[in-house]
């Protein structure tokens, strides 16, 4: 399972807010409110979390939940950056499986990926929600999916250092960009199966590489 997999050291520090809170440090109230907003989320809809319900269920007061985390806005953001690590973590260790294969890499990376979102609870209760509270996450999957994109980039072009690429910088950008949107399009609306998709994610970059 992805989700059993190590990250290395500072994987986390690549996610917009989850490293770290409004006031500048990380920590373990943060982390126990974000794991207690995706579990009330997952059980009840995001409806159902207000700020004051998830102080009581963590053990701490209403303003500790604003200090740490923000708005309810800020909570849904970090949130989701959180359950994106399961995500990465998959990917690091993909690339880490295979040293001297990148198109291997690629496809076992997609894989862990769309394997992950095929089962993960918070993702359903988002991408299934077309109206309601649920919907308001919706966007951070879809339209506003920059800070995503961005952590995963950033993990994908420092493992692409250990690779002989023959790309020029520009286009390296280029397919490490196509890779993440392509990927996350399949994450929002899957069609094959995870392996298939992967195949034709991994047949896509061999292609773009010249290999």
């Amino acid at each position: 399972m992805v989700s059993e997999v190590i990250p290395r050291a500072g994987l986390s520090a690549l996610l917009p807010g989850l490293a770290s809170g409004p006031a500048g440090s990380g920590s373990s109230w943060r982390d126990r409110l974000l794991v207690e907003a995706s579990e009330l989320t997952r059980s009840g809809g995001w409806q159902s979390i207000t700020m004051a319900k998830l102080a009581d269920r963590v053990g701490v007061s209403r303003q500790t939940v604003y200090n740490e985390i923000g708005s309810k806005q800020q909570l849904a953001e970090a949130m989701i950056m959180r359950e994106l690590e399961i995500f990465l973590r998959g990917v690091d260790n993909a690339f880490a499986s295979n040293p001297q294969d990148l198109v291997a890499a690629i496809r076992d990376a997609a894989t862990e990926v769309l394997r992950e979102a095929r089962n993960n609870p918070l993702l359903h209760a988002v991408l299934s929600a077309s109206h309601g509270a649920e919907s308001q996450l919706l966007p951070l999957l879809t339209t506003q999916v920059e800070p995503i994109i961005a952590a995963a980039g950033v993990l994908i072009r420092g493992h692409l250092a250990a690779y002989d690429v023959d790309l020029n910088e520009e286009r390296t950008e280029a397919l490490v960009d196509m890779v993440i949107r392509l990927l996350l399009s399949h994450v929002t609306a899957p069609g094959a199966t995870p392996e298939r998709t992967a195949g034709d994610i991994a047949w896509i970059a061999e292609k773009v590489l010249g290999l």
